[in-house]
């Protein structure tokens, strides 16, 4: 049984509009200029990035809290690369976690420990590259 379930509706793929079905999250999607379209709103990619790095910053909350760690605070940077594949494409990640509270090998245990629970690190696993840093301050 899910504990959460969500949903999302788009029309025009990168270059139109989509919404959750609750209304709480609207946006227009475009190319960026960088693959040459018009830049100028967000797109797959972007939305990606953002939801890996609240999902992977609340399991390392999450581990943290479990084993009773003196995690002070901690934040997550995610680099989401579109790699080209043969005549397709595939996704790239990069995630770089900051921690206080933690020495440096407290800090790499709790994330390695929270790329084994974080739902977007198990739903890519296998599929997508993921380089893991983190800097314990």
């Amino acid at each position: 049984m899910a504990l959460y379930t969500t949903q999302a509706h788009v029309t025009g793929g990168r270059a139109g509009h989509g919404e959750t079905s609750d209304g709480l999250l609207k946006v227009d999607l475009a190319m960026p200029k960088e693959l040459g379209g018009p830049g100028g709103a967000t797109n797959p990619e972007q939305l990606f990035a953002i939801g890996y790095a609240a999902c992977f910053e609340s399991a390392i909350r999450f581990v943290a809290r479990k084993q009773k760690l003196s995690l002070t605070d901690a934040g997550v940077t995610s680099t989401v690369s579109l790699l080209p594949d043969g005549e397709g494409f595939k996704l790239g990640v990069a995630l770089a976690a900051e921690t206080k509270g933690l020495d440096q090998a407290a800090a790499e245990a709790l994330v390695s420990e929270a790329h084994k629970i974080c739902p977007y690190s198990n739903a890519i696993r296998g599929n997508v590259d993921v380089a893991l840093s983190v800097k314990a301050a």
